[in-house]
């Protein structure tokens, strides 16, 4: 077979029900148009939702947006209204990328061939039979020659880039293209063979180890899924439940509380972030959770993952509006939000969010400890994020080009992120996705197999085991008042310098976060470093300081080492390491403004770092003063009503809250 498939995520649309959950396979219908359903079927989408529909009108009469949307806009429009100018001029942007040169490699070859695709199919009629051989022709040609293009199963390419736009195209030319049938197989057993096992592995509880990038690719994939459950009976979504069963939870849980810009909610920045401010992946974000919401309807958890949804009822850019038009259905049962859980784990990439309400001025937390598997991730085990009103505690840098001195010598590494240092000045630094390291942070050490570190797949995984599982979850419960979570983030340090780091956080609803760090070193002269990513400069100086951005503000009380040094470094030396500057060459939104160092007094080769970090409202001036009293063998950390021990020889302890004495979990306990 001439074709590698490739394959993600799952869908259905909101106006048509889609199969239940057994897959039933049948014959793709014959007529066009049958993507999105049949002419009748759109029709009537239309009568059911005239406003959307005329926002969707209105973006192909003004040929607003890019081609991608115009194109869909316009060939729904005729689809529905019979409207042949708006039709043609669809079909006339399909043709300068039937007729262009065919892209290959990391280039958006499937959006182009997607959008063709559904121009083809909603505006079948319009297309002369010369023009639908082209197309035939355009298609074949762009998928032979990129059998070898994004063929990595963790990372983003492979799905948005390549596979939705493939399986469209074979869908819409399913009878007219000898080759659609055969492309369409290569693709579904690609997905089962070399997909699914790496969604169980990397997928499990629905969050992916890319973070923010998740969002570029997933809405694709999710509409390709919608596509062939309708057109064919295939179901992906019920073939990876670790994943595609989870993802819209998981997505609902990586938004920040509060709504935004263009009535939008930010996403979580996690890896090589993007969403810092509005831009078409928050539609994307709404949208896919909208696919799957609809594939699971009949599942309470679903169910309230409509009702957050619903929160937001329209897509944020006016040339979305043809997202809102297929992919909103408020015939779906609404879920209890508010009283849902305030906690996730997605224990596939490590993941960990929790919140103290669903209320839009919550207090949110964010934390990661996991393993490598693809290119957008950092060198950032062990880092967590507060947010209040706005980011309290972020991720430092500014993701623009992948490779930039910047990013390969600040941005991925570890010194801007909130995680540990430790400092072996004779440490060498590989190459980082290809650009040139010249720093060396005392961070988190990754050896690069080729310029994106990225891994083909679960075999190939396992199979380098050794450089890729580098840090666990090691303990998860959240008791309604309280959270508790540990790391061991050891294995990501090089071995030469580093034995063993691990994190431990109680956070004490509704907005204090107890941080227990135990960290040794090869050789006592390694200094070790605890990092705070402050948004905004801190007010005051020494081991208690605030951080208050907007309507937040952040108590931070620094209670070990004893005696530690503590270091604010903002301005002109943020982006300084070593004595060389790197700074990005431009912004790309709102980033932290400081970096807060704290480290030992004195040389050992064993540290402990103690932190109490309380999100309010701006408006509080204080906050009860925390009170550590270190013994041999554990560390007792004190506050009104609350008493928390930790062990100082293991992972663990105790917490007594409202009277009762509770051992911390050794284990992840079911949520």
């Amino acid at each position: 077979m001439r074709f590698a498939a490739v394959g993600v995520l799952a869908v259905c649309f909101v106006w048509m029900a889609p199969p239940a959950c057994a897959e039933s396979r049948h014959a793709v219908p014959r007529e066009h148009p049958r993507l999105f359903g049949s002419k009748n079927e759109l029709r009537d989408l239309a009568k059911r939702k005239p406003g959307t529909y005329q926002r969707v009108l209105g973006v192909a009469l003004e040929r607003e947006g890019g081609d991608h949307e115009q194109m869909i806009s316009s060939a729904l429009v005729y689809a529905v209204s019979g409207d042949e100018a708006i039709g043609r001029q669809a079909v006339e942007l399909a043709q300068k990328y039937v007729d262009g040169p065919i892209r290959t490699g990391h280039e958006t070859f499937g959006r182009d061939l997607a959008r063709c695709a559904i121009v083809y199919d909603l505006c079948w009629p319009l297309w002369t039979p010369e023009q639908r051989t082209r197309f035939h022709g355009y298609m074949n040609r762009t998928v032979d020659a990129n059998v070898k293009s994004e063929t990595s199963v963790f990372h983003n390419g492979w799905y948005s880039y390549k596979q939705w736009g493939i399986g469209l195209a074979a869908y819409a030319t399913y009878y007219e293209n000898k080759r659609a049938p055969e492309i369409l197989a290569a693709l579904e057993k690609e997905f089962r063979s070399r997909v699914i096992p790496a969604f169980k592995l990397a997928g499990d509880g629905g969050g992916w180890a890319e973070g923010y990038y998740v969002n570029y690719w997933s809405y694709d994939w999710l509409v390709f899924c919608d596509v062939a459950l309708r057109c064919e009976g295939v179901d992906y979504f019920a073939m990876s439940p670790e994943f595609l069963g989870k993802r819209a939870l998981a997505s609902m849980f990586e938004s920040y509380p509060g709504i935004g810009e263009h009535n939008s909610r930010r996403p979580v920045p996690i890896g090589d972030s993007g969403g810092r401010v509005f831009t078409g992946e928050r539609d994307k974000a709404l949208s896919a959770r909208r696919i799957l919401v609809n594939r699971f309807r009949d599942d309470p958890v679903h169910q309230v993952v409509h009702a957050f949804n619903e929160t937001t009822p329209v897509s944020g850019s006016d040339v979305n509006a043809y997202k809102d038009f297929l992919w909103r259905d408020t015939t779906v049962r609404k879920g209890d939000l508010k009283g849902f859980k305030l906690s996730h784990l997605s224990v596939g990439p490590g993941f960990v969010f929790a919140r103290s309400s669903w209320e839009e001025d919550a207090t949110y937390f964010f934390f990661q400890c996991g393993n490598r598997f693809t290119a957008h991730q950092q060198l950032d085990a062990g880092n967590f994020l507060i947010y209040k009103y706005d980011e309290l505690i972020g991720n430092g840098g500014h993701f623009y080009s992948f490779a930039s001195d910047h990013e390969v010598n600040y941005l991925v590494r570890s010194i801007a992120h909130n995680t540990i240092l430790a400092m072996d000045p004779r440490e060498v630094w590989p190459a980082i996705r290809g650009g040139k390291v010249t720093s060396n942070d005392g961070g988190q050490m990754h050896d690069w197999p080729h310029h994106n570190g990225s891994v083909e797949d679960a075999v190939a995984w396992k199979k380098g085991r050794k450089l890729y599982d580098i840090a666990d979850i090691l303990a998860f419960e959240d008791r309604g008042s309280y959270l508790y979570v540990a790391g061991d983030c050891s294995r990501a340090y090089s071995p030469k310098k580093l034995q063993s780091f691990t994190r431990q956080i109680v956070y004490i609803r509704p907005g204090t976060f107890v941080i227990f760090d135990q960290v040794s070193t090869t050789e006592p002269g390694f200094r070790k470093t605890f990092l705070l990513q402050a948004m905004k400069k801190p007010e005051g100086t020494g081991r208690s300081f605030t951080i208050t951005n907007g309507k937040g503000r952040l108590f931070v009380q620094s209670l070990l080492p004893d005696g530690a040094e503590v270091k604010q470094v903002c301005g002109t030396e943020l982006y300084r390491i070593g004595g060389r500057d790197y700074p990005p060459d431009h912004e790309t939104g709102p980033a932290p403004e400081c970096r807060v160092e704290v480290s030992p007094s004195s040389p050992r080769t064993v540290d402990f770092f103690l932190h109490v970090l309380t999100a309010t409202d701006a408006s509080v001036l204080a906050v009860p003063r925390a009170e550590a009293t270190v013994g041999s063998d554990k560390v007792t950390v004190t506050l009104p009503g609350i008493d928390l021990t930790f062990a100082k020889d293991r992972v663990g302890g105790e917490i007594r809250i409202s009277g009762k004495l509770r051992p911390l979990a050794n284990a992840i306990v079911s949520e």
